[in-house]
């Protein structure tokens, strides 16, 4: 049975334990997701200098994890993807940043994408990920939704509705052909969207869990 890690390099458990479940329905049965949680920094990261202290944080888990394993595939389940080339040098098996996932699952159709999410300080580390990515010629930019976004999204029905509003910007304003939900807290927000959307959402622990599946098909059969 493929035993599969989700690490979360922020505090919130319960924010691991859904995107946990998240992750886990996405597999076939015989995978088997756990989670582990950042025991340092902040519930939900929102800036650079909390995404440094994640990168550290990603060692740690790591570091923790190790003890529980073996594990056959990881999932980094941040969408600025701390650590994540250092993550996949240090576990040797096949490791997904939920970040990157989504990206290149958007991008697959060739067409252009946004990005829709709450967290506009980190509007320079996601323009840059995608230039690393070589997708910077398909990325349309990022659209923001208002206020605190640790408050928002702690009330479901508020976060879809900002959203739905900042999904339509990609699309109207930007040109968006798909539009990523930018965060593993967003999981469920963006399954909720994709049901009223015309247009295609991105998941990023959807994409993350697709392409482990993919990596992990040996062991799957």
């Amino acid at each position: 049975m493929p035993s599969v890690l989700l690490l979360n390099p922020n505090t919130n458990t319960q924010t691991t334990q859904m995107m946990v479940q998240l992750v886990q329905a996405q597999l076939p049965a015989g995978f088997a997701v756990h989670g582990i949680t950042a025991t340092q920094g902040v519930p939900m990261i929102t800036n650079a200098a909390q995404l440094a202290v994640a990168a550290q944080q990603v060692v740690d888990c790591w570091q923790r994890a190790q003890h529980t394993g073996p594990w056959h595939g990881v999932v980094l389940a941040c969408f600025a993807d701390p650590a994540l080339h250092w993550l996949r040098s240090a576990t040797g098996v096949p490791t997904a940043g939920i970040g990157e996932a989504a990206m290149r699952t958007a991008s697959r159709s060739g067409q252009p994408f946004g990005i829709a999410t709450t967290t506009p300080d980190l509007d320079a580390a996601m323009h840059a990920q995608a230039q690393q990515l070589g997708l910077g010629q398909l990325y349309t930019g990022a659209r923001y939704t208002q206020g605190n976004p640790l408050q928002l999204v702690a009330n479901a029905s508020a976060l879809q509705q900002q959203l739905h509003h900042v999904v339509r910007q990609c699309v109207d304003a930007d040109g968006a052909r798909s539009v990523v939900i930018g965060g593993g807290p967003l999981g469920q927000a963006a399954h909720a969207l994709a049901r009223s959307m015309d247009v295609p959402l991105i998941a990023p622990l959807d994409a993350a869990a697709q392409w482990l599946q993919q990596a992990l098909s040996p062991h799957a059969h």
